[in-house]
């Protein structure tokens, strides 16, 4: 009889069967429409008296309204935690190459086409915000330009920078090859990293560590190992850090950045859906399979990328109109039409042409280093 190893001993989690989550896809259009009915009405901006969108505090027009929408920027945090979540999940067995693919045929068409359709609008209807000067829209053609230094042609678009520092990190797991040691072990390293990033007071590694936006991520990815491998004390150890780290960037983001609510609803909110994606990440959802969802989650990113500037400034113009509640209510089904319509016509085959252009370009790289 054998005496077993401490390989035996400590077995690897088995991983359960794999399928869409369509529950998901649900979630982020709420997470979408939290942030449109945000920025429309529950922004410090848009409360100031003489502010540019409404014309006086949006707290006197609807205060119904604005006391729930000043909670909508929550919706930025659920799409981090989400993020990490459903990029785990779809990049699990893929190579480097596929993962670089997917993302760019994600990410691109749809926002090539708002940088350029909300540049349009705002020369069409000047007044809320400054226009950028024709290079500095050019460059955020390359979704770089935070790093350049230039300004977003649409505020929204800084989260694409935290994503792209995500992705670029989350790529050297995904090149060794994915695992639930290696996703645990990038877990806990990244998570080191964003807490000393604050006080080490080195700008690249704050810049790669991500403080504000690393443990949503992190999140993300243990509750879907969570789902693929089942709960552990491991995993609920780094759900609880990035619980408490969490709750702490929030109140950050009030105090800094938002101004309008308060830190004890931001919590409940923030805890109310990680306890939902527990659910989630234990099957407890599996049998919500609603064919629309997949839409709804389809029309969620061309919603994010386009509701923001332009949304606001048709605001400005319509908002003595109709009632105010209406107008929300209007611009935002309108930009759900349109999203709609960009992921239909645009995303669908734009992506398309792109996976076959980059496909193709990487086989001839391949086959120049096997001949060269």
């Amino acid at each position: 009889m054998t005496v077993p190893g401490p390989a035996a001993a400590q077995p690897t989690p088995a991983a359960r069967p794999g399928g869409r989550l369509y529950v998901i896809d649900g979630i982020r259009l709420l997470a979408a429409l939290m942030v449109a009915a945000h920025h429309y009405a529950g922004t410090w901006r848009a409360d100031r008296p003489g502010n540019p969108i409404w014309g006086r505090p949006v707290s006197e027009i609807m205060p119904t309204v604005f006391r729930f929408a000043s909670y909508g920027w929550i919706g930025v945090e659920i799409f981090f935690v989400i993020s990490g979540f459903v990029i785990c999940m779809s990049c699990w067995g893929r190579t480097p190459r596929q993962f670089f693919v997917s993302r760019v045929i994600r990410l691109y068409p749809a926002y090539w086409f708002a940088v350029l359709f909300t540049t349009a609008v705002l020369i069409a209807v000047p007044g809320v915000w400054e226009r950028l000067r024709l290079r500095e829209v050019l460059l955020n053609l390359t979704m770089l330009q935070s790093g350049s230094g230039v300004p977003n042609v649409d505020g929204v678009y800084w989260t694409l920078w935290s994503e792209l520092r995500f992705y670029l990190l989350f790529l050297v797991v995904v090149a060794m090859g994915l695992t639930y040691r290696r996703v645990v072990l990038f877990c806990c390293l990244w998570g080191a990293a964003a807490m000393l990033a604050p006080i080490a007071r080195f700008p690249l590694l704050e810049l790669i560590a991500n403080p504000e936006g690393a443990w949503y991520f992190i999140a993300g990815l243990a509750l879907y190992l969570m789902h693929r491998f089942g709960q552990d004390l491991l995993l609920w150890g780094i759900l609880a850090m990035a619980w408490l780290m969490g709750q702490l960037e929030l109140g950050n983001r009030i105090a800094e950045i938002e101004h309008v609510s308060g830190w004890r609803g931001s919590v409940v909110i923030f805890t109310a859906f990680l306890l939902f994606m527990v659910a989630v990440a234990l099957g407890y959802t599996d049998r919500i399979r609603w064919k629309w969802l997949v839409t709804a989650g389809a029309m969620t990113y061309p919603l994010y990328l386009v509701h923001y500037a332009a949304g606001t400034a048709l605001i400005n113009r319509l908002h003595g109109t109709m009632d105010p509640r209406l107008l929300v209510a209007a611009v935002i089904t309108g930009f759900l039409l349109l999203s709609y319509l960009v992921h239909r016509c645009v995303e669908r085959p734009v992506s398309r042409l792109l996976k076959r252009g980059l496909d193709t370009s990487f086989a001839r790289l391949r086959n120049a280093g096997a001949t060269h």
